[in-house]
């Protein structure tokens, strides 16, 4: 008999009370559309409770310096393994950490140059740029360095009792002000243009002292200084904590710029000179992942077989996940999703750790079918050494390689959380799920193309690794620009065909520019709208119903989460104990509209919504979203929860209702069902029938077929890639013997 994980009554989210077996030591794909509940069943549930309880296992002292995993809202979940959770959350550090350092090839590097470099220049840590003896001292080992243009927030028009100094703390009678007002150096009402130059030194400049003559307000205690010598102090070496909460003020007035003294290299001149073949260690951590095997290779140092042999082995690793045309030098803050969760799995490949229940969230992101591969190779060896492989998927090529799938639906939301088919891939095309019914699709090339008459230039292009690449882009068609993971697709578009056209707007998976605070609603700019709804319907003030204003919770001033800083740790959130995460005082939830409290309409799902408000400037813009496929989401959600895919599909929503306007998408199929993925392809060819040139950076085979024309990059990553191996209809692709993509194409379409 199959051993079995038993889960009964899970309740988590939108789970409606799911019980069901999941057999071990096989790969389990749960599939679905987004926000059916399978993140909510395989993450919050089985993950969560694993964790937690692993954590209840150490002592008190080190658990209480873990993170904090509630109990899921689950029955009982028996049988479970010990967790590996390989998700697509940023790695976490800062610009000190990099990929050489997160996957500890670092270390062994900085081993073999202490050992075989020369000239000797000491051991293993005088090769660390976060150890003092190996930092450049300029920069102390950031390869940065930062300059403070203290001009740019004083306004010279003015005198100090004028507000002259424009950043938070300085103005008229703030303690930071104080500081300068009670010195007895200033007249207060003279204007900064008239300072004579001793003046200004003493604003700027001026060491730590006690003033000569201060006036009677001044603190006996207090020092004075100089506001730059003051914000190098604060601000430029100063803690984390106060740099973040006044970023926004700081970006203006501090430049960064790549250190004059290492030229970005991080380490001390003397342990520059140390080299091996002629290269110091920097200039190795800067070569790609596939010139550094080769750079490896070359070194014939039989006493360091086992050294050379093990940074090979790791530098294959990250081969082998499609991560070739990385550098070790790349800092880890730069990685998108899908390449900091292919950087954790490299941890896992060595290891002979079995009877793991290993999870994973979308390990297709960011990749090309080819790539994807050694993907698929990887994930059944850690089955095959007695390992349990959960897998949230939406891609096909994955989902086939299941020995048991779960599909939970039917739909999101409120409309999911059940499971509506378990079995296998054979019996899935046979299953009335919407995911059984795309596998039960045939699949087709677009009938009919669109023609076009004009097109975008590019010439020349050699930026990074692109090799001359000269290419003509149809104007006013589906473009799909191709090819593996590093060919160089994102340099030409999102680089080149930028600078080259730089009205053309790129909507990529970075983070919106907003605050913790910052949800759904304000980005739909509709916070205004429901919070008048509530004020007309109680005759009280619309202040009271923004968690930013009057509504605020006293203890957690409207954010509805504590944060915990744990140091060397990740900070961990705690959901406020007065207001339970509503970030709302109790009293305001009295207040309702249509019978339902703020915090309840917070809570409704996109779809929730647009059948409660009838107004139409509301229902327009949730309809949007819903098209988007982000149905699921919740009013409330903050910004900074969304994923990658989230966010770019909702800056789609600012671009639906323009014209003319040539527009980059990066991927815009990422996290979406491919239910979903027919969605955006019906809205990419809206936004070409009004008039846009669309030019969308892809791998996945569905938008590939529905392109009006395609440009593919390649052949392979890195230095093995930057050419232009195809463009033109996608007919033409799947005849071309060179292209990755058509091989792929081709074989989608039997």
């Amino acid at each position: 008999m199959k051993k079995m994980i038993h889960i009964f009554g899970a309740r988590q989210n939108n789970l409606k009370n799911v019980s069901l077996n999941i057999p071990k030591h096989q790969i389990v794909v749960f599939t679905g559309v987004s926000g059916s509940g399978k993140s909510s069943l395989v993450f919050e549930t089985i993950g969560a409770e694993a964790q937690r309880q692993i954590n209840e296992t150490q002592d008190s002292f080190t658990r209480n310096r873990l993170k904090h995993m509630g109990h899921a809202d689950v029955d009982k979940i028996e049988n479970l393994n010990v967790p590996v959770i390989i998700d697509q959350k940023p790695l976490s550090g800062s610009i000190r950490s990099t990929v050489g350092t997160a996957t500890d090839i670092y270390a062994s590097l900085r081993l073999l140059f202490s050992r075989l470099g020369e000239p000797f220049v000491g051991y293993s840590q005088v090769f660390s740029f976060n150890h003092p003896d190996g930092m450049c001292p300029q920069c102390e080992g950031t390869g940065l360095e930062n300059t403070l243009d203290i001009y740019k927030i004083l306004d010279q028009e003015k005198s100090l009792n004028e507000h002259a100094i424009l950043f938070p703390t300085y103005q008229p009678q703030a303690w930071r002000w104080q500081r300068y007002a009670y010195s007895g150096y200033f007249d207060l009402n003279k204007k900064l243009k008239d300072y004579t130059k001793n003046e200004w030194d003493l604003l700027l400049y001026a060491p730590q002292h006690k003033p000569k003559n201060p006036t009677k307000d001044w603190k006996k205690t207090a020092l004075y200084e100089g506001l730059v010598t003051r914000f190098e102090r604060n601000f430029m070496r100063g803690q984390a904590q106060e740099k973040n909460r006044y970023k926004a003020r700081l970006d203006k007035i501090i430049d960064t710029k790549t250190c004059s003294l290492c030229h970005g290299q991080r380490l001390k001149q003397q342990t520059l000179k140390c080299k091996i073949h002629h290269k110091n260690i920097a200039e190795c951590t800067s070569l790609s992942i596939q010139e550094l095997i080769q750079f490896i290779d070359d070194i014939h140092a039989p006493k360091y077989d086992v050294l050379l042999h093990e940074i090979k082995q790791k530098l294959q690793h990250l081969l082998l996940v499609g991560l070739s045309y990385l550098s070790l030098d790349r800092v880890t803050t730069t990685l998108s999703g899908g390449e900091s969760q292919r950087i954790k799995m490299v941890k896992h490949l060595g290891n002979s750790l079995v009877d793991l229940m290993y999870i994973f969230d979308e390990p297709s992101v960011g990749l090309h079918p080819h790539d994807l591969e050694n993907i698929i190779q990887i994930i059944k060896q850690l089955r095959d050494k007695g390992n349990t492989i959960l897998l949230v998927e939406h891609d096909p090529d994955l989902i086939k390689i299941a020995d048991h799938i779960i599909d939970v639906g039917p739909k999101s939301g409120i409309h999911g959380g059940e499971i509506v088919y378990e079995g296998s891939f054979k019996k899935l095309k046979y299953a009335n799920t919407l995911t059984g019914q795309f596998f039960a699709q045939e699949k087709a090339l677009k009938a009919h193309p669109r023609v076009f008459k004009d097109v975008i230039s590019i010439q020349h292009a050699n930026m990074f690794n692109l090799k001359d690449i000269s290419v003509n882009i149809p104007k006013n068609v589906l473009t799909v620009v191709t090819g593996v993971a590093g060919s160089g697709k994102s340099t030409l578009i999102g680089k080149v065909l930028l600078a080259q056209y730089p009205e053309a707007k790129l909507i990529n998976q970075s983070a919106i520019m907003a605050s913790i605070r910052s949800n759904l609603l304000t980005y739909l700019d509709l916070s205004d709208h429901i919070r008048h709804q509530f004020a007309q319907a109680n005759h009280v003030s619309m202040k009271l119903f923004s968690y930013n204003s009057e509504g605020a919770c006293p203890h957690c001033k409207g954010l509805g989460i504590e944060k915990v800083e744990l140091a060397f740790l990740d900070d961990i959130e705690i959901v406020c104990e007065v207001c339970h995460g509503t970030g709302y005082k109790p009293e305001v939830l009295k207040y309702q509209y249509q019978n339902k409290n703020i915090t309840e309409v917070m809570k409704m799902t996109v779809e929730e919504a647009s059948h409660f408000f009838q107004e139409t400037k509301i229902q327009d813009k949730l309809q949007l979203l819903i098209d988007l496929g982000l149905d699921y989401l919740s009013l409330g959600q903050r910004l900074s929860t969304l994923s990658g895919g989230e966010r770019q599909r909702l800056k789609l929503t600012k671009e639906l209702k323009q014209n003319g306007h040539i527009i980059i998408l990066d991927e815009p199929s990422t996290g979406l069902h491919p239910s979903d993925t027919f969605k955006l392809i019906e809205l990419l060819n809206y936004m070409v029938d009004q008039g846009n040139t669309v030019i969308t950076i892809e791998h996945n085979l569905d938008i590939m077929t529905q392109a009006d024309w395609i440009i593919d990059i390649g052949p392979f990553a890195g230095r093995e890639g930057g050419e232009l191996i195809f463009s033109g209809y996608p007919k033409d692709l799947i005849r071309t013997a060179k292209s990755l993509t058509g091989k792929y194409l081709a074989q989608y379409l039997k």
